[in-house]
């Protein structure tokens, strides 16, 4: 009789004690043991929306953890981290553990993307790439310059030039029109800059001009030293009412009609952007400049230079202040004509 009231009396504090023993052994369990990820990151996205039960949820069903998903989300609400979790896609790290995870979704420290806006592209081409591109949500009612122009609240401004090249980082799920922001307001910036440091007695009226002449530099050139070089024969032409006369600007009013080869009648054809059939600048830049050709086009190099042509080595020119040696040149260089 006395071992039954004896065993009564032990068995829930046996009970209890096995309890708190699991609880102790699964907390430690918990804690410390790591997702299953091996031998290479894993990305995991938080769509918007998705609160810690349906994510605790998603990472057993996705294999990342035997673990039951009450645990991850009974650690939450006692951290008070459940409400904190911000969407986006992570890299979740081999020996990451749910606690860690928790952390990592609540930081907001998200996967980055990198995408490089290459200078002497147009707008257009930006456009292209990033409606294409699998990281970015599509807003745009539809993939032109004039669309994104008038969703960054310019309706009236020609988007060609305004964006900046440069390689950009950003979350998976950045919208078209967020990037396209982020590198217009950059290109502001830095023209503007720019332009409060330019040299004196240049012909232009405004900072548009030189973003348009610093287009024309960034298509006629690939070699950073030749830049300011290029945009000091252009400045001189412009100040002596000589035609600019530049083949790139011929090729992009003829858009989609040029088949890459520019023949004679090409720059007899008169278009807005024919510097050979018309004075001065073009109307609007020919594509995206980088921030070193338009440091050329408002510090052009010294010189008496008017005239260059292709060497064909290397992406160089050759310079001349005279029309005789550069018809010369162009017979060496071009025709082949000793």
């Amino acid at each position: 009789m006395k071992k039954v009231i004896f065993f009564k009396a032990i068995l829930p504090a046996l009970i209890v004690a096995s309890l708190i023993s699991f609880v102790m052994l699964e907390y430690q369990r918990f804690i410390n043991e790591p997702l299953n990820v091996t031998t290479q990151n894993v990305t995991y996205v938080v769509a918007p929306g998705m609160n810690l039960k349906v994510i605790s949820k998603d990472l057993q069903q996705k294999g990342l953890t035997d673990i039951p998903p009450l645990y991850l989300q009974l650690y939450g609400r006692f951290t008070s981290q459940a409400h904190l979790i911000k969407a986006g896609e992570y890299a979740i790290q081999p020996g990451t553990t749910l606690p860690a995870l928790l952390s990592q979704l609540v930081s907001g420290k998200v996967l980055m993307n990198a995408l490089t806006v290459v200078e002497g592209m147009t707008a257009q081409q930006l456009i292209n790439m990033l409606v294409t591109h699998p990281k970015i949500k599509v807003t745009l009612p539809e993939p032109t310059v004039a669309a994104a122009m008038n969703a960054l609240g310019e309706p009236e401004k020609n988007g060609e030039g305004w964006f900046l090249p440069e390689t950009y980082h950003f979350p998976t799920g950045t919208t078209d029109i967020e990037f396209l922001k982020r590198a217009y307001t950059q290109m502001q910036q830095q023209l503007e800059q720019a332009w409060e440091q330019r040299d004196e007695n240049l012909p232009y009226q405004h900072p548009y001009e030189a973003l348009i002449m610093a287009s024309v530099i960034e298509k006629e050139t690939a070699i950073a030293d030749e830049r300011s070089e290029i945009a000091g024969v252009f400045v001189r032409r412009l100040q002596k009412g000589m035609r600019l006369q530049t083949d790139p600007t011929v090729i992009y009013g003829l858009g989609d009609t040029f088949d890459g080869n520019l023949r004679k009648k090409d720059l007899q054809t008169d278009t807005p952007f024919n510097t050979y059939t018309r004075a001065g600048l073009p109307p609007a830049p020919i594509c995206l400049p980088s921030i070193e050709s338009i440091q050329a086009a408002l510090h052009p190099a010294a010189g008496d230079s008017l005239y260059f042509v292709a060497t064909g080595k290397d992406g160089r020119h050759v310079f001349s202040s005279n029309l005789r040696d550069h018809n010369n040149a162009v017979r060496r260089y071009q025709l082949k004509k000793q």
